[in-house]
């Protein structure tokens, strides 16, 4: 699955996405909880600093900056100091505020949380304290935000509602705007309120509700797999959506389609320090993903990866796309998933490039694999950070003018065999005479042979040089070779 995904990121471009919703400023004090109070039983914060980082509504426009979408914000603030943070650390992160109004008569929503270390060891949030004012929109303001989200729908890819039920995604804007996107084929995606009726969202592509608030949308808990599918099963029907991204924490996120069908996509174990904005960065990722074309048992997973980040670091924070690429690359791999076409290899190189790993190529035929090829095998992959091991095809072999019998094992066999080895990262077969076309695929920062060549024998010297490329020989166990390996059988025979 995780080379799978590396080509799913490659093929993100750069949708435009706009947000609408709430908008809030998290204001973070950070310091020391150094000992309990002698004037009441509660924990002394020694205030070090303090943050204001963008929430809610503002924060999934940043993030979708973070994934290099270009991104629209429409919202509201109010007349104030905190106001005026947001907006200017959203044009700071190149957010479009063009349909971001003013209310001078309520306040910018504040969440402010009390970071405390004790003992000088990992950040805990002790305390939060919210301002702010949840009646709906007064008429006249709903009306200029319909309107200028109206205006913007023609040049956007996709639309992300992100609702805290602070006011701004009052029923009748979130009938009109998902109507219309429904009639432009645009994706939908609403991350819902927990307090709300969830009708409200109705005929959307797709919502992004938690345990809690699938469990509370429904009257059902969710405590299973299988009570998560029934649950996306019901909202789906009830809601008319495509399809339902139901996020249960550190299990996954369990996706149900509208026709009944459902998969679990499973996450990996992670060390959770926040999971603050763990949701806004699942519907960050679904919505760019969404506005991509991605398939969306494809969205899961990534959004699995992108959550998994956001929860390892402390507060909400950008997860880029090289991040999520670097996590994939790290991950276990499966040894049919190292065996695929060149032009796959192709975009996952350029990927581990752009993470400035150094890419390791050979070529060989590796018929009958004996401890000669492991043991220079082994010695390239320390060469770098990713081997690559182009295979002759079985047509090629033989126009090597080799053995009448060669190969022995057909390319499909060896590819396997060599996919099985811990160090080699990617298997690709090749049908030319000599590894040139490779070579101009991938490009690599090294070529390796082994064996009795020398540097200069290596086919392919001169064109790995010409783009600043190295050739380098490495060494072989005497004795040993395929030749010789099957002189032996052949004489025992």
């Amino acid at each position: 699955m995780s080379y799978h995904l590396i080509d799913a990121i490659g093929r993100l471009g750069r949708p435009r996405v706009l947000v609408v919703g709430d908008l809030i400023l998290d204001r973070y004090v950070w310091g020391d909880a150094e000992r309990v109070s002698q004037e009441a039983p509660v924990i002394l914060l020694r205030e070090d600093r303090q943050e204001d980082r963008l929430g809610g509504a503002a924060n999934v426009a940043n993030l979708l900056r973070g994934l290099e979408a270009d991104v629209c914000l429409a919202g509201v603030v109010g007349d104030d100091d905190d106001g005026h943070i947001v907006r200017r650390e959203l044009t700071a992160a190149g957010v479009d505020c063009e349909s971001l109004l003013v209310d001078p008569e309520r306040p910018t929503t504040v969440k402010q949380r009390f970071i405390g270390l004790a003992q000088h060891r990992h950040p805990h949030q002790m305390l939060r304290v919210d301002r702010e004012d949840r009646t709906p929109l007064e008429p006249y303001l709903e009306d200029e935000l319909i309107l200028r989200i109206g205006l913007q729908l023609s040049a956007c890819d996709a639309v992300l509602f992100s609702d805290y039920a602070k006011g701004v995604c009052t029923p009748r804007l979130l009938h009109m705007i998902i109507d219309e996107c429904r009639r432009r084929k645009l994706p939908a995606i609403v991350d819902p309120a927990s307090t709300v009726d969830y009708h409200r969202y109705c005929y959307a592509t797709a919502i992004t509700p938690n345990r809690t608030e699938t469990a509370r949308a429904t009257g059902r808990p969710v405590r299973t797999e299988a009570d998560a599918f029934a649950a996306g099963k019901r909202l789906c029907l009830q809601l008319q959506l495509d399809c339902c991204f139901v996020t249960l924490d550190s299990d996954g996120i369990a996706l149900v389609r509208a026709d009944g069908t459902s998969e679990m996509l499973l996450t990996r174990k992670r060390e959770v320090y926040d999971i603050t904005g763990a949701g806004d960065m699942v519907l960050a990722t679904i919505g760019v993903g969404a506005a991509a074309g991605i398939d969306p048992v494809d969205l899961a997973a990534l959004a699995n990866v992108a959550g998994g980040l956001e929860v390892e670091q402390v507060g909400v924070a950008r997860v880029t796309r090289q991040q999520m690429l670097a996590d994939l690359l790290s991950a276990g791999r499966t040894s049919s998933e190292k065996v695929c076409t060149l032009e796959e290899a192709a975009r996952h190189v350029a990927a581990r490039k752009g993470l400035n790993q150094r890419i390791v190529l050979t070529n060989g035929c590796f018929d009958v694999l004996h401890v000669g090829h492991i043991t220079y095998l082994q010695q390239a992959a320390r060469e770098g950070d990713c081997l690559v091991v182009a295979v002759n095809s079985d047509d090629s072999v033989r126009g090597l003018g080799k053995a009448p019998d060669r190969p022995i094992f057909t390319e499909a066999d060896r590819c396997s065999m060599l996919a099985s080895l811990e160090a080699v990262d990617y298997v690709v077969v090749f049908h030319e005479d000599t590894p040139h076309n490779v070579i101009r695929q991938l490009q690599p920062h090294l070529l390796v042979k082994g064996g009795t060549y020398t540097a200069d024998e290596i086919v392919g010297k001169e064109l790995v040089e010409s783009y600043g490329g190295q050739v380098k020989a490495l060494g072989r166990v005497s004795g040993i070779s395929t030749t010789e390996v099957l002189a032996r059988i052949r004489k025992a025979a």
